[in-house]
């Protein structure tokens, strides 16, 4: 194996790319190099490139016809209107027939692809319609060199298109999946994470409020989206997805991989609280003991990676009534009244467990309204309370938080506006203001130093006088 199918081998192994498609690569940027310096306008330019012994072969390669009249268009406007008769006759299957067949009688000579059968038979005496006519071209002097900078600039090209579509194509396989990251770097609000051969970005919008991601940090995310763009692919990451969440249960308890026990539904809000409904068909089983393990190691790894948020496991039940009082655990419920058509149940619980039930800003009904899908409303027990009985529903509720993330927003909004008009305006100082003050200091120096100058000689000139006196 020569130096150069080593090279190209090992290039490949790290692209993850086909040996062959970078062959056909080399071939036709030698083609483009010979056609842009050497060719002429009519000639079919392919290159046969052998990396073992470095050796390329020229070659004009045409495809036999009928004698027909010449084309007087360029053959490259040609090939432009047959590819785009191409694609029509992809997109109607039914005329292809019936257009082959016309573009067949009305078909004229192109002299760049083909070659008219009488002068084939001149170069081959055999040559029928439809065979093709390889003429070997010399190499020119100078060939090597240019063709060496023009390919150079083709398979770099080729060879990242070829890497983004591995990438995307290998992305998008684990697109609504889990998988583990790095915290790179920040892009404004956007953060960076870095997937091994793709960076993914993680939107501000799928941050979970709360947590911070430092540079060098391994944090689990969730594959929202890959897309492909011309830059290249495109992959958008969450952390407050309840996907994420589902997806952790299944990575941490094997008996949700075996079939044993299922997830039915998942409600969170990210970076506070999650319900997940957890059902099993086998008797012997304990779905929620299951899920949390023994002394809660199962449960605890999960929280930690979701960075200490609180999980109620629940169990899923056919029947709503016990499914709704369920799902407002841990409150403890005394009657659940369901209408079906509408959707809507009215729960009753003990003045003790009103607050419970509703949850710190209305977070445990709203969560077991998303989790089921229907409308709660809870009401206190007439019976066991003295005073005029609380009602509140899940709708007022989710008003309650629009109407607080609204005014969130446009708290975020003022304070932002504000900080930028508190930014001062940068002080500005001229050259002659410094020598000015400095001047000044230099003054004052000076006048302290006569100051004390003479300080020190009338006390040396008091002890003279004294001994004088003597």
């Amino acid at each position: 194996m020569s130096e150069l199918s080593s090279a190209i081998r090992s290039v490949c192994e790290e692209k993850g790319l086909n040996y062959e498609s970078v062959l056909e690569t080399i071939e036709f940027s030698l083609a483009a190099a010979y056609r842009k310096d050497f060719g002429h306008k009519n000639q079919n330019i392919k290159v046969d490139f052998d990396p073992e012994t470095s050796k390329t072969k020229i070659k004009d390669v045409k495809t036999v016809v009928e004698d027909l009249p010449e084309s007087e268009e360029d053959p490259e406007e040609d090939e432009e209107k047959n590819k785009k008769k191409n694609e029509d006759q992809v997109e109607d299957q039914d005329k292809n027939k019936e257009e082959e067949e016309e573009e067949s009688k009305e078909r004229k000579f192109n002299p760049k692809t083909d070659i008219q059968l009488s002068e084939a038979k001149d170069i081959k005496k055999d040559a029928k319609v439809g065979d093709e006519i390889t003429i070997e071209l010399e190499t020119p002097e100078g060939y090597g060199r240019m063709a060496a900078q023009t390919a150079k600039q083709v398979i770099i090209q080729k060879l990242r298109e070829a890497e983004r579509e591995n990438i995307y194509t290998e992305f998008k396989e684990k697109e609504k999946e889990v998988v583990n990251g790095v915290v790179q770097r920040r892009e404004g609000r956007n953060v960076l994470v870095d997937l091994g051969r793709a960076v993914g970005c993680l939107p501000p919008e799928e941050q979970v409020y709360g947590e911070r991601y430092n540079s060098g940090e391994r944090i689990k995310v969730f594959i929202k989206e890959v897309s492909m763009e011309s830059r290249g692919p495109r992959i958008i990451l969450s952390r407050s997805s309840s996907e994420i969440v589902k997806a952790l249960f299944y990575l941490e308890i094997p008996e949700l991989n075996n079939g044993t026990i299922e997830i039915r539904d998942v409600a969170r809000s990210a970076g506070s609280r999650s319900k997940v409904a957890v059902w099993t068909e086998v008797e012997n089983i304990d779905p929620i003991g299951s899920c949390v393990g023994q002394k809660g190691s199962r449960i605890q790894t999960i929280i930690n990676e979701l960075g200490g948020e609180k999980i109620d496991i629940i169990e899923y039940s056919e029947e709503m009534e016990k499914y709704i009082a369920n799902s407002l655990s841990p409150a403890k419920v005394i009657n659940v009244e369901t209408n079906e058509k509408n959707k809507t149940a009215e729960v009753k619980v003990s003045p003790d467990q009103f607050s419970l039930a509703i949850g710190k800003k209305g977070e445990n009904i709203r969560l077991a309204s998303e989790l089921i899908g229907w409308k709660i409303n809870i009401k206190e027990d007439k019976e066991s309370s003295e005073e005029e009985p609380k009602e509140v529903s899940s709708e007022e509720i989710l008003e309650e938080n629009k109407e607080e993330a609204e005014d969130g927003s446009e708290k975020e909004n003022k304070s932002s506006q504000e900080t930028e008009n508190s930014e001062e305006k940068p002080k500005e100082v001229s050259s002659e203001e410094i020598l000015e003050e400095n001047k000044e200091e230099a003054e004052d120096d000076s006048e302290k130093k006569d100051n004390s100058s003479q300080e020190t000689e009338n006390s040396e000139e008091k002890p003279k006088e004294k001994k004088k006196n003597k």
